[in-house]
């Protein structure tokens, strides 16, 4: 603290300067960012400093190597990836937002199943092991609202959805409510960097459209970039991410590291 025995006007800009020293160092603990700044020296040491095409690349060869989960496998895995932090017993739903039992997997009506945020028709990978089982864009979700959002694009607009408050759909689109905009955009932005066509899967990519059908496109990109900005990543987010790096996959989604890689590829 300033020193009381100096003359008023030099102690209060001592005060001031210290307060503000304070905040700063405060404000550098509590970013996010903080918390990746490990992965930047090492995991993604041959990304940082690219844009465009070239971070695209580097981060598609960063990100390739991972352990492939299948099908069966992936019920296990969302109990843990998706658990509700208020009760360990519950799952948290993506497009409704409701936590519901984890023993409640399957497919009627009550139950939770499992979603590809990246449509599984875009590209037609279906189940298989890969993009098919990807465990950065499988979520839990409720068997009925996951019918409703079906294989659209992502995009603003439509009625609400029942059982899904703050979600929106019309024939060619489905919105996500708004705490989950940003986890949406950068799961579909993340399958568009790891999926390159290389590895006998399809080239998949994003774009304006919604009626991309069978094609390996998602869209909307323009939206999803602005649901990136909107919904930045939190904790929850953030924790799911070192869950399927740590225990599963072994390897991370880039855009929840750094979302500010979205406008810089795109």
């Amino acid at each position: 603290m300033p020193d009381t025995q100096l003359p008023a006007p030099r102690r209060w800009k001592a005060l001031a300067l210290a307060t503000a020293a304070v905040l700063t160092a405060l404000a550098a603990n509590a970013s996010p960012a903080a918390a990746n700044d490990d992965y930047d020296s090492t995991y993604y040491k041959n990304a940082v400093g690219k844009t465009g095409t070239g971070l695209k690349s580097a981060l598609h060869t960063i990100i390739g190597p991972q352990s492939k989960l299948s099908y069966a496998a992936l019920w296990e895995a969302l109990k843990v990836t998706d658990q509700d932090p208020g009760n360990s017993a519950n799952v948290l739903l993506i497009y409704s937002g409701k936590s519901r039992a984890k023993s409640l997997n399957g497919g009627n009506v009550g139950d939770w199943n499992r979603e590809h945020v990246w449509a599984k028709s875009h590209g037609d990978f279906g189940t298989a092991t890969g993009p098919g089982t990807d465990l950065h864009h499988m979520r839990a979700e409720d068997v009925q609202v996951n019918s409703i959002r079906g294989n659209k694009d992502f995009d603003n607009g439509g009625s609400p959805v029942t059982g899904a408050p703050g979600s929106f759909t019309d024939s060619d689109s489905f919105e996500p409510r708004d705490a989950v905009k940003g986890d949406v955009a950068r799961m579909i932005l993340y399958m568009a960097v790891r999926y390159e066509g290389g590895d006998g899967f399809p080239n998949l990519e994003p774009n304006d459209s919604t009626s991309n059908g069978s094609a390996p496109y998602h869209g909307r990109l323009s939206v999803l970039k602005q649901w990136n900005e909107q919904d930045p990543p939190d904790a929850w987010e953030e924790r799911r991410n070192q869950v399927i790096y740590d225990t599963y996959q072994h390897n991370r989604n880039p855009f929840i590291d750094h979302p500010e890689w979205v406008e810089a590829i795109w």
